[in-house]
């Protein structure tokens, strides 16, 4: 891993989100069931959140399952919604001994009632917290987040507690799922795929980004350190010319 100390001598990435892809692939290539290669992802995430303080990440926000994930087979689906529910129970407790929140973004209401509970509990058991804030986008979708963000200030409007004159980039973030977190620094995507598959649209729009060759179950704490002293060594100019 490369040498902390100086990774913090260069601009650092506070928050860095990831889009995990790649998990079905790596378990056909071996012949693996593809909820094989979901499990393995989930067991990585370990590894991962246990990195991101000595790097100097305070937020990361994770794709876990987006709105047209529903498309999949119905065993897949309720494969992915076991992992869910099963990583909740068993990684609680260590969440809560390293003091990380946990917050969870996105149209939960489609959940089943049980998971629904097991988020909000979770969410509830960690709002305290400040060493790592940890953000899980579950049945999200860019565009499904900012009109649905465009609906509740259209109500706000309607209710008469702001005039339409007043909406603004600034207002209309208030109404997002992220409502108060920092927009990302820097969004990685693994599995090769060179896309951003509606994910953090409106929040990732001055956001760095790096397209790694690796799937999700692959992807080692020391890459994700490899991609903290990368974004160091860029210009982000936000618009800028530079001087």
């Amino acid at each position: 891993m490369p040498n902390t100390r100086a990774l913090h001598r260069r601009p650092q990435p506070r928050h860095v989100a990831i889009i995990m892809d790649g998990n079905g692939r790596w378990a056909l290539r071996r012949g693996m069931p593809r909820l094989a290669g979901h499990a393995r992802g989930v067991e990585r995430l370990r590894g991962i959140l246990k990195a991101c303080p000595d790097l100097g990440i305070t937020h990361l926000t994770l794709y876990a399952f987006s709105t047209e994930n529903w498309r999949r087979s119905s065993d897949e689906v309720s494969g992915l919604m076991r992992l869910f529910r099963r990583y909740i129970r068993k990684e609680s407790v260590k969440l809560i001994e390293a003091g990380v929140r946990v917050r969870f973004i996105g149209n939960r209401h489609r959940l089943d009632r049980d998971l629904q509970e097991l988020m909000g509990w979770l969410e509830d058991e960690t709002a305290r917290f400040t060493e790592l804030h940890v953000t899980v986008a579950i049945d999200y979708g860019g565009r499904d987040e900012i009109a649905r963000a465009a609906g509740r200030a259209a109500l706000a409007v309607e209710r008469g507690e702001m005039a339409a004159a007043q909406l603004d980039e600034a207002v209309l973030d208030g109404f997002m799922d992220t409502a108060g977190l920092p927009d990302p620094d820097l969004v990685l995507r693994t599995s090769g795929e060179v896309r951003v598959s509606n994910f953090l649209l409106w929040q990732a729009a001055y956001a760095e980004y790096e397209f790694l060759d690796v799937c999700w179950p692959d992807f080692t704490p020391e890459m994700l350190a490899g991609c903290v002293e990368r974004y160091g060594q860029r210009e982000r100019r936000y618009g800028a010319v530079a001087e």
